[in-house]
């Protein structure tokens, strides 16, 4: 009798004990990617003030959480995909975020303003100039997208530089890139 209380005792633990894994693996924290600063739709202060748009060209907070484990630093870009180039339109390309960070502050993406993580690398827009361009979508236009994507990677400095074109920065990230969150925002001239 008592060998078989025992053994009754030993089903309900591992019972208990598989569903507890199960459980948790139900309720696993997924990297995430999110904005103080950001809704669904762009706000003139972070516009562009050029190219026929006059708000204040200031790059959006973002922060994240639950990084993978291994990561060694992260970088963030924004593309939009709906630009009339035929192949989209890089606004902002930010590298060698160490791994510690986990926030960009409101105009990190002014390479004047110096708000970016320290030993972190802004390479170039599709305007040809470092840091970040705000959305300017030509007047009348559907509204564009606008997919911000921060990169978790697997080496601490990518081998590019502020000339390096975002799509070699592009290809480079992808290579090295553990896990990636992403944001869309719309704007509309």
């Amino acid at each position: 009798m008592l060998a078989s209380g025992h053994l009754w005792i030993m089903k309900k633990i591992l019972i208990l004990a598989c569903l507890i894994i199960a459980f948790k693996g139900l309720y696993a924290q997924t990297f995430t990617l999110s904005s103080a600063d950001l809704g669904g739709q762009f706000t003139n202060e972070f516009v562009a003030g050029n190219f026929g748009c006059n708000g204040n060209n200031q790059s959006p907070e973002l922060h994240w959480t639950n990084a993978p484990a291994g990561t060694k630093s992260f970088a963030v870009t924004m593309y939009d995909p709906d630009a009339l180039t035929g192949s989209g339109f890089w606004h902002w390309v930010i590298v060698n975020i160490p791994a510690a960070t986990r926030q960009l502050k409101r105009g990190a993406g002014s390479t004047q303003a110096q708000l970016a993580p320290a030993g972190s690398l802004q390479s170039s827009n599709d305007t040809g100039a470092a840091g970040y361009q705000g959305p300017c979508p030509p007047e009348g236009d559907a509204p564009h997208r606008y997919i911000i994507t921060v990169y978790a990677l697997n080496i601490d400095q990518l081998v590019t530089s502020t000339n390096s074109t975002a799509a070699l920065t592009g290809f480079l990230l992808n290579k090295a890139s553990i896990a990636k969150a992403s944001i869309i925002v719309y704007a509309k001239h």
